[in-house]
């Protein structure tokens, strides 16, 4: 509260800069883990590679597996019992979208691409939409 009785705005703007700073950090650090620090973690973190091994669907391939399994290193810690199902649906809607050109919801996939920030697909599959298609038509 201020002198006058009003409600400061003050502490939530600091709050909202904590915040962000976080999520920032998150993103650096996410950054960071490249391919091999995650078969780094994966050594350093035999339990937890084995559970996430469980994780993988039969119709995977070795390339789809293999970025999955790093976006699920990745967001694990942020997501544990009884929560593991939750990162396994956003890892499935990540992999969907970049290998097979599934769409969501703006906002989840702008989720899932900020949690999958620094993994690099070679090779990723590009899709365009019926619209882009239709367009792209008509510019001939």
């Amino acid at each position: 509260m201020t002198l006058d009785g009003s409600v400061s705005r003050f502490p939530r703007r600091t709050e909202e800069r904590v915040a962000q700073k976080k999520r920032i950090d998150v993103i650096v650090l996410r950054e960071q883990m490249a391919a091999a620090d995650v078969e780094d973690f994966i050594e350093q973190n035999r339990h937890l590679s084995d559970l996430v091994e469980t994780f993988r669907t039969f119709s995977e391939s070795d390339k789809q597996w293999k970025s999955r399994r790093e976006f699920l290193f990745r967001n694990i810690n942020d997501y544990e019992d009884p929560h593991v199902d939750q990162l396994l649906a956003l890892s499935m809607v990540w992999a969907n979208n970049v290998f097979l050109g599934c769409r969501y919801h703006a906002e989840l996939l702008e989720k899932v691409k900020e949690m999958a920030e620094g993994i690099v697909v070679e090779d990723a599959p590009v899709f365009k939409t019926r619209d882009e298609l239709i367009k792209q038509n008509q510019k001939r």
